[in-house]
């Protein structure tokens, strides 16, 4: 289950109620709990009074678009929610869903709010006859409706770039990590529910999930079963997450499909995508030579990674926005599913590499880095023969 976050949820709900309202605009990565903080939005507002949309799911032509939203309406019928006429063209379509956002209302007349869910898969509209700017034409129209609108993608870099010329009222809200103590709270039920090593435990998750709820929620669940068969541990739990067809192997996987599939360039960036995961951060001209590409071609297929915010670029040195992504590149994108042996050893590399270093004295004990054998007993990896 992914961790509440009644914080985000109560800077939202103070947008909304703001005078005049403000249009929250939920940006973050896959799997950092957008989606899930509108389904608890949509508890805590009233379902009759607002309509969860997931665009992504719906976004087929301009017509079904319109129809899916309708159909599933909690608000009274309006004339504009009526379903285009058959020999209606898909802008006509396109703009009766603009009207019918602007124009429902909620039971006793007051204000809709509409929670738009992945809202940059409208884009898939302007391929389209007349619909070569739907993603403005729909800004445009949420700036001047009297309804309440709630957005999210996972599109950062394409919604800053969308909405640097909105209307003030679009406010931009980065879902942040989760904290460690909410992490620890993950863990309530399952691993270390009470006792001194609970922070510890906490701290590792934390750490190894990078703070992102669907991994921490994953590992917390895989520790917690661990536990009643007798023990483990967060670097345990991850070995066997990361492992083909795991929960966070299969997030992973879904989340490097979904970005490549909406950038250009395919191969080119895989390509890049796998020298990152050999070795990063790494300068343009650094990844060119690798790539044995120009560095001008190599620019251009980086910003398309970055415009799906595969790669982050800091201080001219780029590298994986999502750590476990570059991990599960390293595992999984081969000729051959990796052995028992390939996920001991790079699970191993990446909590290393993440989780605070022992203490000089425990190190010359013969526990952590400084000694390979103890070091795998523990960080929790099972020795294979």
């Amino acid at each position: 289950m992914i961790p509440e976050r009644p914080s985000l949820e109560r800077r939202v709900l103070a947008a909304l109620d703001a005078s005049p309202s403000r249009v929250p605009v939920l940006l973050g990565g896959c799997g950092t709990g957008r989606s899930s903080a509108l389904l608890r939005l949509r508890d805590l507002i009233g379902r009759t009074q607002c309509q969860l949309v997931d665009v992504e799911r719906i976004a087929t032509t301009p017509e079904r678009f319109l129809r899916a939203i309708a159909d599933a309406s909690p608000f009274p019928a309006t004339p504009h929610a009526a379903r285009p006429a058959p020999e209606g063209s898909a802008r006509d379509a396109f703009d009766a869903t603009l009207a019918l956002l602007s124009t429902a209302r909620a039971s006793g007349g007051g204000q809709a709010t509409f929670l738009l869910d992945e809202v940059l898969e409208c884009r898939t509209f302007e391929s389209f006859p007349g619909l070569r700017s739907v993603l403005r034409d729909l800004i445009d129209a949420l700036s001047v409706s009297p309804n309440r609108f709630v957005l999210t993608t996972r599109y950062v870099a394409r919604a800053h770039r969308l909405l640097r010329d909105a209307p003030a009222h679009f406010e931009m809200i980065h879902v942040p990590p989760l904290t460690r103590s909410e992490v620890a709270a993950a863990l309530v039920g399952g691993a270390a529910d009470t006792g001194p090593d609970r922070d510890d435990l906490a701290r590792a998750l934390h750490a190894l999930a990078d703070g992102r709820p669907v991994y921490v929620s994953a590992l917390a669940e895989t520790m917690a079963a661990m536990e009643r068969r007798g023990g483990g541990d967060a670097v345990s739990a991850l070995t066997a997450q990361i492992a083909p067809g795991a929960r966070v192997e299969s997030a992973c996987r879904y989340c490097y499909e979904l970005r490549l599939h909406r950038a250009r360039g395919y191969g080119a960036l895989k390509a890049i995508l796998e020298v990152l995961a050999d070795e990063e951060p790494l300068t343009l001209t650094e990844i060119a030579t690798r790539l044995r590409r120009t560095p001008g071609s190599t620019k251009d297929y980086l910003s398309w990674l970055e415009d799906v915010d595969l790669v982050t670029s800091r201080q001219k040195r780029y590298s994986f926005a999502d750590p476990m992504l570059r991990l599960w590149v390293r595992l999984h994108c081969r000729a051959v599913p990796p052995s028992d042996d390939d996920l001991a050893r790079e699970v191993q590399g990446y909590a290393l590499a993440r989780l605070p270093r022992p203490e000089p004295a425990l190190a010359l004990a013969g526990f952590g880095p400084a000694a390979d054998d103890d070091a795998r007993k523990n960080w929790g990896i099972i020795e294979i023969d």
